[in-house]
């Protein structure tokens, strides 16, 4: 698993830069209540842009999943998104996700929401 991380954040960093290209590395915790029942780690390849006033991103790559005592394993995971500013203080933002799994069904999440700035 460290092999494949190892491997795509070299050829991640021998590729020339571009704009709207992005790496993001994002790891998440799981617990209920006191109990930590695990980790998911994703390393994202991502591009991100503007159409007018719609902004947009789209990222995917392995996703390292990391199980309270039991076996880790890399499955495959992306989203997309897009934000809008409704006005200049109010943005309104939407993402679609994806979790590939060996043993279960693929995972799929919707995101929708407001940011008011002050």
């Amino acid at each position: 698993m460290k092999k494949i991380a190892l491997a795509l954040a070299a050829t991640l960093a021998s590729t020339p830069a571009m704009a709207g290209v992005y790496i993001n590395a994002e790891s998440n915790a799981s617990y209920t209540g006191n109990n930590y029942t695990g980790r998911n780690t994703d390393l994202h390849l991502g591009y991100e842009g503007e159409v007018g006033s719609l902004g947009y991103y789209i990222q995917g790559g392995p996703a390292f999943g990391s199980p309270d005592g039991a076996d880790g394993d890399t499955d495959f995971s992306g989203k997309g998104g897009v934000s809008v500013a409704a006005s200049e203080k109010l943005d309104i933002y939407g993402e679609v996700s994806f979790l590939t799994d060996s043993v279960n069904d693929t995972a799929y999440g919707t995101k929708i929401g407001a940011k008011f700035k002050f």
